[in-house]
């Protein structure tokens, strides 16, 4: 029997209804949203207003028209900084950013945007007053992660929202470890733009995400044509969705969202902090155990990263596969600048990310094989 516990790379198992209702679309509405007039046009179109409405209820925004439906979190980061930032602009952002946004800031540093990293504390967290120092008349865009996918410190979003809403700050939030795993008001956050991935937290399937983009912030398309329309300059959202949409995806995406709306995304929450709070006392049982990040669950998204003193992280993460059938996460996870600030680089480290749908057995096994590998 295998263990899954890389949930902070893609969740795993769906619920049951998002497979039937991939299937579905598939097999009964293979028509293109919004290009025909007849009934599987129609009903795909139908199929994309109703994951839209799920999205904008699930972030808690009146408009989903600001809802702009992308492959993954990091064409919708993409999307966002190019379509804003010009020569000369400032954006600040954290130093311990997913490649996502590193990689894409780079990019655009090379072209004339100013970009200030600022750092965050030996658990990963960044303050308030720490991004308050670093904005100039010229910042356009303060843009952080919710939560680190190594550190998995959860940052003070509310208040860095109202900072950046003071100062007349765009606030962006990759969103990619929290979007679903734990409620997401965004105009209570004063988030401007924030972006989301299907395949994690939202029981959706990979080739999935969303963006969202608050009213009077319009980001220029990342890419033009295949909308059906002749206009150049379009409403929310189909300026930022040209081409034709993954119409099974969305509804597989709108399932899992349905799944999270019906169950209770505090009560998912409530599950995956209490299977945090088990891993980390397990973790810090274990002599040779170096634990990234804070101590505290409750201030934690749903993963963990640790090293075992003496070996590297790969050879642990094989051990675990072959010979105990646990699926971890192990390397830099496309995050290199967080492994700096943790100290792990280039190794990186060893994950474990526990979802929805495992259960306390899971984690006991996990821990006994762990402890099996450290005295080896």
């Amino acid at each position: 029997m295998m263990i899954y516990l890389d949930n902070a790379a893609t969740s795993y198992p769906k619920p049951e209804t998002v497979y039937r209702r991939i299937d579905h679309i598939l097999r009964k509405i293979s028509g293109n949203p919004g290009r025909a007039s007849h009934r599987m046009a129609i009903e795909a179109s139908r199929v994309v207003f109703a994951a839209r409405e799920a999205a904008g209820r699930l972030i808690n925004i009146p408009d989903s028209s600001r809802i702009a439906f992308t492959k993954n979190a990091t064409e919708a980061i993409n999307i966002a900084l190019k379509g804003l930032l010009r020569p000369g602009d400032h954006v600040i952002t954290t130093s311990f950013e997913h490649n996502s946004v590193v990689k894409t800031l780079g990019r655009l540093s090379k072209e004339g945007v100013k970009v200030t990293k600022v750092r965050p504390d030996k658990d990963g967290f960044v303050g308030v007053e720490t991004i308050a120092s670093a904005i100039t008349n010229e910042t356009r865009v303060v843009c952080l992660s919710h939560a680190s996918n190594v550190f998995g410190a959860l940052q003070d979003i509310e208040a860095i929202g109202a900072l950046c809403r003071e100062k007349g700050v765009i606030f962006m939030v990759d969103g990619a470890q929290t979007v679903g795993a734990l409620p997401i008001d965004a105009p209570g956050m004063n988030i401007d733009i924030l972006a989301a991935t299907g395949h994690k937290a939202l029981f959706g399937p990979q080739g999935t995400g969303f963006l969202y983009v608050r009213e009077g912030v319009e980001p220029e398309p990342l890419i033009n044509g295949g909308t059906g329309e002749l206009e150049v300059d379009l409403e929310m959202p189909e300026r930022l969705e040209s081409g034709t949409m993954n119409t099974p995806g969305i509804g597989g995406l709108a399932a899992g969202i349905e799944f999270l709306l019906k169950e209770d995304v505090s009560k998912v929450r409530e599950r995956e902090e209490a299977l945090v709070a088990g891993i980390i006392e397990g973790l810090n049982s274990i002599k040779k155990v170096r634990l990234i990040g804070t101590p505290e669950a409750s201030r934690r998204a749903a993963l963990v990263a640790f090293n075992i003193e003496g070996k590297k992280p790969a050879e642990v993460g094989v051990a675990l596969d072959d010979k105990h059938a646990i699926m971890v996460r192990t390397g830099a996870h496309c995050a290199p600048e967080a492994h700096r600030e943790a100290g792990t680089h280039p190794d990186g480290a060893i994950r474990v990310s526990p979802g929805y749908f495992t259960v306390d057995s899971d984690i006991e096994e996990f821990l006994r094989a762990l402890r099996a590998i450290a005295r080896e």
